[in-house]
């Protein structure tokens, strides 16, 4: 009881220090990306990334105005990744032929390779349709991926090839026999001919 009445004792105009916590929003947008690859974007909430991120639900209120701007975030950090593969993958080719092994490489081993960056994908894919935020992310990273490409190929068949990559990624997240790597190896080899 002694500690009780100290503590109400204190001053109520006195502030509890504020953790020094500078990476939050990060974590908070890492959080979100783990939430949407588990549950989609459908099942996100505040709270939920909240909870993944181990923060008090107002810290969701403090870093982010709205669902949607944590969502435009987190989308944001998956297509710059997304994004950095493609520049990594096409930079160290050396020419055409080793752009085409590069964009093989790229949808079979990166983009098909992990679950988690696929199950982000289709759902910003999804998300964009309906909402003009994230059409601006997909966007974003539908110009630095061709960017990339234009490294190799003209800015026509890089726009084309950019729009195959995305097709064989859907293709895969959603089919129940998806393409083998060597299916894929023959589709690129088959549009760049």
């Amino acid at each position: 009881m002694e500690a009780f009445n100290a503590a109400s004792a204190r001053d109520p105009r006195e502030r509890r220090p504020r953790r020094h916590d500078p990476g939050r929003r990060d974590r908070l947008i890492d959080a979100a990306l783990t939430v949407i690859a588990e549950r989609g974007v459908a099942a996100t909430t505040h709270r939920e990334i909240a909870r993944v991120a181990d923060v008090p639900l107002g810290s969701m209120t403090y870093h982010f105005t709205s669902l949607e701007e944590v969502l435009a975030a987190a989308f944001t950090r998956h297509a710059e990744s997304m994004a950095r593969v493609f520049d990594e993958r096409l930079s160290a080719a050396c020419d055409r032929e080793a752009a085409v092994e590069a964009v093989i490489t790229l949808v079979a081993d990166d983009l098909l390779g992990s679950s988690g960056d696929l199950v982000l994908s289709v759902e910003l894919y999804v998300a964009a349709a309906r909402n003009p935020a994230l059409r601006a992310v997909t966007q974003a990273w539908m110009a630095r991926s061709r960017t990339a490409l234009e490294r190799h190929f003209d800015a026509t068949t890089a726009r084309e090839l950019d729009a195959l990559i995305e097709g064989l990624v859907l293709h895969s997240a959603l089919s129940t026999d998806p393409m083998t790597p060597e299916q894929i190896r023959h589709a690129v080899h088959r549009f760049l001919r």
